[in-house]
């Protein structure tokens, strides 16, 4: 029998974890504190034998022989034909006797490296996020990071340049690529910094990208052939804004999308640059989505280059869902009357319409509107809707509150914003001050907004106050509001 079978037959007493842990104080930190302290788990004939689970007690190592937690003499001896230095170096992930052996056993390289070599290897882990239990388990399913040589250098450079990598991302990349495929990541990520992406947005990006496909298993002509491609379309704000582009494939995926919307705008690749600068997550969806969302709104009657107009507006108009916000909401505006000009119209003024919920939103304002006096399936209840797409509900009350307290009917306020529908949206606040500056320094009637109502539509300080001031000693108070804010700079001037 060998020495820790006797071990294990012996009367000792059994230690368990959880009776010193309630002892001690944790504190988070990166030096080691009592609460790190654990002990082997031995058994006896008297209670059944305890593992320390593979995923179970937090790793620390020991910053001193000092702190090093004594641990019984059974614990610490070796299977036969295993080294003990190896065995102790293992025992250092607290790993109890039986997992440290069967490590060594299915990796008998782990014993030819030499125990400082795997404690630095250790901390060279550990410096780069990894904490106890992820290095448990990174530990369990790929036991060569411990002693590959071509994983010093990655850790390395990623301590050093990867800021921001998160400890996550690294864990399953190190778990699903072997360590020789992780030697080129640095001269690809390199690659990307010499080519204009900043060093501090490199963990960001590498985040949100497939490590392994991007940086491990594509050639590196591959990925230079990509960013030379995406510098066309602003490079690099647009990968830091949307790293996962650099998932795609460049022929089959990247490509064929930046020429659909090309085409669609008529051929001009500026124009579709301009697009995808406004939203970089276009280049995420297939051709085939784009097509589908083209078939219908040319069933709706609008040409290429006008959905084309409206993408360029609000280009998130290809990811509204067709069947539950598109149709009813197109369908909404048919019943009021419009026709495709006018859908176009309304579209490009209110793109965020399509986008709204109808429950929490839409429907809410239109049962608002209805009540101040707009007629159902009118077209100016349609561009009152439009016009309040980009303000709450709530801030409408408050805006025709506001109106009713000085003095104003609701036949005044229905008849105003159907002249002038952007008055409903105006922030109710920015609105007081205003008829507060009309009615008691200019010493108007608060009427005059019912004729022109876009006055409450200029900014106070810099076109109302600054205009009426230069013109009031020459033409007095009583000057046009319509020629005194309406005209160009240059006119009046």
């Amino acid at each position: 029998m060998s020495f820790m079978g006797l071990c294990r037959r012996s009367v000792l007493p059994d230690i368990s974890t959880s009776d010193f842990e309630p002892l001690f104080e944790h504190r988070r930190g990166g030096e080691m504190t009592l609460s790190a302290l654990r002990f082997a788990p031995t058994t006896s004939p008297l209670s059944p034998r305890r593992s320390s689970s593979l995923y179970g007690a937090p790793l620390r190592l020991p910053t001193s022989h000092a702190t090093r937690p004594r641990r019984h003499l059974c614990a610490t001896r070796t299977a036969p034909n295993v080294s003990p230095s190896a065995f102790w170096s293992l025992q250092e992930l607290h790993l109890d006797e039986k997992e440290t052996e069967a490590l060594l056993l299915q990796h008998p390289e782990l014993e030819l490296a030499p125990p400082e070599s795997l404690r630095s290897r250790v901390l060279a882990l550990q410096s780069v996020g990894i904490d106890d239990l992820s290095l448990r388990r990174t530990v369990a399913r790929r036991p060569e990071i411990l002693s590959a040589p071509e994983l010093g250098p990655f850790l390395e450079f990623a301590r050093d340049e990867l800021k921001g990598l998160k400890p996550a991302k690294l864990e399953r990349l190190l778990t699903t690529a072997h360590p020789m495929f992780l030697t080129g990541i640095a001269a690809r990520v390199t690659r990307l910094m010499e080519h204009g992406v900043p060093g501090q947005k490199l963990g960001h990006l590498l985040n949100h990208v497939d490590i392994r496909k991007v940086f491990c298993e594509r050639p590196l002509k591959d990925l230079e052939e990509m960013i030379l491609f995406l510098k066309r379309f602003s490079w690099p704000d647009l990968v830091i804004r949307r790293p996962m582009i650099l998932n795609l494939d460049l022929h089959d995926q990247l490509i064929p999308r930046v020429e659909f919307l090309a085409e669609l705008g008529g051929g001009d690749e500026a124009a579709a640059a301009a697009l995808i600068a406004k939203l970089p997550a276009l280049l995420s969806y297939t051709v085939e989505h784009f097509e589908s969302h083209l078939e219908f709104w040319r069933s709706v009657g609008l040409s290429d280059e006008e959905l084309f107009k409206i993408a360029l507006v609000y280009p998130n108009i290809f990811s509204v869902s067709k069947e539950r916000k598109l149709r009813p909401r197109v369908e909404f505006l048919r019943q009021c009357g419009m026709d495709a000009e006018d859908i176009f119209k309304f579209l490009v003024k209110a793109p965020l319409y399509v986008s709204l919920s109808l429950k929490d939103n839409l429907s809410k304002k239109l049962t608002f509107l209805v009540k101040i006096g707009y007629k159902h399936r009118t077209r100016e209840l349609a561009l009152a809707v439009g016009a309040t797409t980009r303000t709450s509900c709530e801030n409408m009350q408050r805006v025709v509150a506001l109106f009713f307290s000085y003095g104003l009917s609701c036949d005044d306020v229905l008849a105003m914003s159907k002249k002038h529908p952007q008055v409903l949206q105006y922030n109710h606040e920015s609105l007081e001050k205003k008829l507060e500056f009309l009615i008691g320094y200019m010493e108007r009637d608060v009427g005059e907004i019912l004729v022109f109502p876009a006055f409450l539509g200029y900014k106070l300080d810099d076109r109302i106050k600054k205009r009426y001031e230069i013109k009031r000693e020459v033409r007095g108070k009583g000057m046009s509001l319509n020629k005194l804010l309406s005209v160009s700079t240059d006119r009046f001037y």
